[in-house]
């Protein structure tokens, strides 16, 4: 489902519910200047003013919404969500103010995955007016680029292989007027020989790929975006248990994010060469599958000792970091559903980061923090990249002790990014296991409002 573009709309004076807002410490100001039936609603509701509660109040022949909030000087992306997706279909204005960054909320509240079942009882939408025009376009296109991630992500790996991660990728390269350019199957043995082992053993419609999108003036800055898309992984030979498959549709959560911020940069027109690359493949068993002990071959020329199949992200991540550096880029950044290590550190709501520079890691958590999408940082530590050696090869794609797996596995990523290239990755999780306001179970957009922000800053 796409975020319907009509649910913000100018304020002109139409007629609209209000919805007044009320922080916990301002409940008793409120409420004072209610009627005694009013103030008996509210107190049957159990309306405190805390975060998220939602009460509805008779207005004589009509009625109006209260909704608390942590701070009404400071509106967040979520404040606004729980009304949004409680309140009956309707129009709304805020009573006092204008909703803000709370416009981001508004709209994700409303998303529904409806694309194999269908709510019969679905009420119409819940529009909201702001006097502030101007913020309306900005705040669709980064809802709608949300909306893009959890739409790839849920869908299943039947329906979103390699040649629907392409699909995705021609319709914003026409939609934009980028170039798009894929090298598929046998033909990514000589240039992106790893992309090619990881997805060789899938079925000949799974056929692996390497998307490229190209959009920009050459004169701009280039900025490179890669996403993993492992549509589906059974862990190769090293299969995965049933529980560790079950939500492997979403491995290509990386892809789907490189994808959505790249139409947030082109709708956005910023001012930067845009490069990204989406290598997609399902990590399938079949006879001709790569196997543990194999050493492959990778773009850059270093070779790679196979410890586990199931390590096979970081692989097809090393071939598009190496083809990316090779045009010199400003600034790479990555994203990929890369290990459970990340979310056995910092759980399912915060990606984690990892950068060459503290400055580059300070930009993208500032950016994250000022748009409710704050990243971790954690770090790139050079002595455990010793843990990646190898007897036969250049370095493993696993080691062998169950310390700092995700900073382990930066550490690969990092072999094969370009010298002195200012290099952000995300190890995103794409996905919420648990619903919030706004926010709701399945597929999720971790790091790509941080991301964007950061290149608006620098590229606006």
């Amino acid at each position: 489902m796409t975020i319907n573009t009509d649910l913000i709309q100018p304020d002109r004076g139409q007629d609209a519910i209000s919805i007044h807002l009320v922080a916990k410490d301002g409940f008793e100001d409120f409420a004072k200047g209610l009627s005694g039936p009013q103030r008996t609603s509210l107190a049957a509701q159990k309306f405190t003013g805390a975060r998220f509660q939602i009460a509805i109040v008779s207005d004589g022949e009509g009625w109006f919404a209260v909704g608390g909030v942590s701070d009404l000087e400071s509106l967040d992306s979520w404040c606004l969500a729980k009304l949004a997706e409680s309140l009956p279909a309707g129009t709304y204005r805020l009573a006092a103010g204008e909703p803000g960054a709370a416009l981001h909320g508004w709209q994700t509240a409303q998303y529904v995955f409806d694309r194999y079942k269908k709510d019969e009882d679905a009420e119409g939408p819940r529009i909201l007016l702001t006097s502030e025009p101007g913020r309306i376009d900005a705040a669709v296109a980064e809802a709608q680029a949300v909306s893009l991630v959890q739409d790839m992500v849920n869908t299943p790996a039947e329906d979103m292989g390699p040649e629907a991660i392409e699909a995705e990728a021609k319709k914003l390269a026409k939609a934009h007027g980028a170039k798009l350019d894929v090298v598929r199957g046998d033909a990514l043995a000589t240039g992106f020989p790893m992309v090619y082992a990881v997805g060789r053993a899938a079925a000949r419609e799974h056929a692996p790929r390497l998307i490229e999108l190209n959009w920009g003036d050459d004169k701009h800055p280039r900025v490179a975006i890669v996403g993993k898309g492992v549509a589906f992984d059974t862990g190769g030979l090293d299969i995965k248990p049933a529980a560790g498959m079950l939500l492997m549709k979403k491995d290509m959560g990386g892809a789907a994010h490189a994808l959505a911020l790249a139409q947030l940069i082109m709708q956005s027109g910023l001012k930067l060469r845009l490069h990204c690359l989406v290598p997609a493949v399902e990590n399938a068993i079949a006879g001709n599958a790569f196997r543990p002990g194999d050493v492959l071959s990778s773009r850059k020329g270093l070779t790679v000792e196979i410890g586990n199949t199931d390590a096979e992200g970081r692989l097809i991540l090393g071939d598009a970091l190496a083809y990316a550096s090779e045009h010199e880029p400003e600034l790479v950044i990555d994203f990929a559903t890369l290990t459970g290590a990340a979310r056995v550190a910092v759980g399912p709501d915060l990606p984690a980061l990892f950068t060459r520079r503290d400055e580059t890691a300070e930009e993208l958590i500032e950016a994250g923090k000022a748009n409710d999408d704050e990243p971790w940082r954690l770090p790139l530590h050079a002595p455990y990249s010793e843990w990646l050696k190898s007897d036969i090869a250049d370095l493993n794609n696993t080691h062998t002790n169950s310390y700092a797996g995700a900073s382990v596995a930066a550490s690969f990523l990092d072999r094969f990014v370009g010298d002195d290239v200012e290099w952000a990755h995300f190890d995103t999780f794409a996905w919420r296991p648990f619903a919030k306001p706004g926010r709701p179970k399945g597929g999720a957009a971790l790091g790509l409002r941080a991301a964007f922000h950061l290149l608006k800053k620098r590229f606006g």
